[in-house]
């Protein structure tokens, strides 16, 4: 069962409107229409190569659209971009990052590139460090931080100028269990605190464990959407999941070779 669409605040924290996009005449994006309410913990579920690293980023002005809208509290993103990103904290896919510098270098360069006043960016700075447990004393370069810290400092970067927007693609890939476990933390205390987080992924637990309103994503479009329980609708958000995007099981007698 299809839960239908609706909108869910008159002032949306994200709102997608027809996003189209294509690589080599092949459809990514087949036409999106997504409200993201104000407030919410939202997560864009689906299988790899569904489309969401493509819709975040046009989301937030990665990545032009081929057709379509998008806005941030707003904001369009693409006619008004300066007003649009300055509400916004974004962690791209591969947490691309100016890696020869430190934790405290790259968000000194990040704060200030943002026209942040020096002494909040280093007042905030060094509090997000403490708080992510990547140390403000810590004169690692980056290219030398392990998976998670890289994630974290990436984080760092994008709550830095206290966006009340955080889209995340797939926040979570590649941690190790204590590190995801902080970010798990931080990002609900932001939630709690009046912000709204968009994040990817295709891990049923995590989605299940944060998520207040969930969308899934298959084959370029949005195949259901509503709040967690809507989407369950009584069962495990696995089994909702694998019905949607088309997933099968195996019935036993495959692979009897083994």
């Amino acid at each position: 069962m299809t839960v239908p669409h609706q909108r869910l605040s008159p002032d949306p924290a994200l709102a997608l409107r027809g996003l189209v996009k294509s690589f080599d005449a092949k459809p990514a994006v087949a036409g999106i229409d997504l409200d993201v309410p104000a407030g919410s913990f939202f997560g864009l579920l689906g299988p790899n190569g569904a489309g969401k690293t493509t819709t975040l980023s046009m989301a937030v002005g990665l990545l032009r659209p081929d057709a379509g809208q998008a806005r941030i509290l707003g904001y369009d993103v693409w006619a008004d971009p300066a007003a649009a990103k300055a509400r916004i904290g974004v962690l791209p896919d591969g947490v691309r990052l100016f890696d020869r510098l430190t934790g405290t270098e790259l968000l000194a360069y990040h704060g200030l590139l943002r026209g942040m006043d020096a002494e909040v960016v280093d007042q905030r700075s060094a509090e997000l460090l403490d708080v992510l447990a990547l140390g403000a004393d810590n004169r690692t370069l980056v290219v030398d931080y392990s998976a998670g810290m890289k994630k974290k400092i990436g984080l760092a970067c994008a709550m830095l100028h206290a966006p009340r927007l955080l889209v995340l693609d797939e926040p979570f890939e590649a941690v190790d269990p204590v590190s995801a476990a902080l970010i798990r933390d931080i990002l609900q205390r932001y939630v709690s605190g009046g912000g709204t987080v968009v994040f990817s992924s295709h891990v049923m637990a995590v989605v299940e464990r944060l998520c207040s309103h969930v969308a899934i994503l298959a084959d370029g479009t949005i195949r259901m959407r509503g709040t967690l329980a809507e989407v369950r609708g009584g069962r495990s958000l696995e089994d909702v999941f694998v019905e949607v995007v088309g997933g099968r099981t195996a019935t036993g007698s495959e692979l009897a070779w083994l």
